[in-house]
């Protein structure tokens, strides 16, 4: 493959997928909060793996739809016609990984692990893909960066409201396995953004992961597990399937285009300012106390930092965003 070059529209890009990466975390606040609502909806009748496989499944069904209504179709057809043996193992990995075992690995483990601490555990997802992406996508740390971490883990430490009796068991463990497979996925897709569509990954992504967890669901009913009990699923839990399987399509159609113009630093750094959403809207919907509002702050200033030095970023100081095929 040709290498990606730079020209001169690199800083419209980089202020397309800065921009595109605060789109993905208010969507990303706001469908943590509603899926609040889903989980408890389905966990009368079916477990959080059943539950996410028909919202996935819903999310991979209208990322088709709307690869269709942009016209895309015959474009993505000619690109995995001509795709690389690397590119389609890329495509599995991103699906199996990121689209199906760690969205059973995470909701499985928020079954057993207590709220805080899972909520805790999943944002040091940008302090994974820091290490993953200055090593693997050559990406350059700078001293905004640190800064910008300490404070969103520090602020995260705050909202959870510390740390002092944090107790590591098998939903933790669970949900840490799901952090570490989706840094790694967000690498791979990283690398595959370079040469395919945002659109393309995101439905093999879902769509993929979508087929993984009806296999998984369907061998765990044989044992009387998993879609066992699917029968017994009511209108409401529908509605709450349709509706956050339509946000998770719209977060990963904009999510993979932000990963495609900004870094992955940038962009994960400034999607974990969505927990401020969350915070906000359990505040004022449900009336939930926010445990610290510094360590509210302390989370806008760590995403807004970054989202600023995206944007100003000299073109000098631009991260390499070639790919070496």
């Amino acid at each position: 493959m040709p290498r990606f070059k730079r020209s001169e529209h690199l800083p419209v890009k980089k202020l397309s997928g800065v921009t595109l990466a605060i789109g993905a975390a208010v969507m990303s606040g706001v469908a943590v909060f509603v899926n609040g609502y889903g989980v408890r909806a389905w966990a009368q009748t079916a477990d959080a793996t059943t539950y996410t496989t028909f919202k996935n499944i819903v999310a991979a069904l209208a990322l088709v739809a709307i690869a269709l209504i942009a016209g895309s179709r015959s474009k993505t057809r000619s690109v995995l016609r001509s795709a690389s043996t690397r590119q389609w193992l890329g495509l599995a990995a991103v699906a199996v990984l990121g689209g199906a075992v760690a969205f059973a690995l995470f909701f499985e483990g928020l079954a057993r692990a207590s709220s805080t601490q899972a909520a805790f555990i999943h944002k040091t997802l940008v302090i994974w893909v820091g290490i993953l992406a200055v090593g693997l996508l050559r990406e350059r740390l700078r001293s905004i960066h640190i800064f910008a971490v300490v404070m969103l883990v520090a602020g995260q430490v705050l909202l959870v409201g510390g740390l002092t009796d944090v107790a590591f068991g098998v939903g933790e463990v669970m949900i840490l396995g799901a952090t570490l497979l989706w840094s790694i996925e967000i690498v791979i897709a990283k690398r595959l953004l370079n040469e395919l569509s945002s659109l393309t990954v995101g439905v093999a992504r879902m769509g993929g992961g979508a087929i993984v967890l009806v296999l998984y669901g369907a061998g765990r009913a044989l044992t009387g597990n998993g879609f066992a009990a699917i029968g017994a699923v009511t209108l409401g839990q529908i509605g709450w399937v349709l509706a956050t399987g339509v946000m998770l399509a719209g977060f990963v159609a904009v999510w993979y285009a932000a990963l495609a113009r900004a870094t992955a630093i940038d962009a994960t750094a400034i999607l974990a300012g969505g927990a401020v959403i969350t915070a906000l809207l359990q505040s004022y919907v449900r009336g939930a106390r926010v445990v610290s509002p510094v360590g509210l702050a302390f989370v806008a200033i760590g995403a807004a930092v970054v989202a600023l030095a995206g944007v100003g970023m000299r073109r000098g100081l631009a991260p390499d965003v070639s790919s070496d095929t």
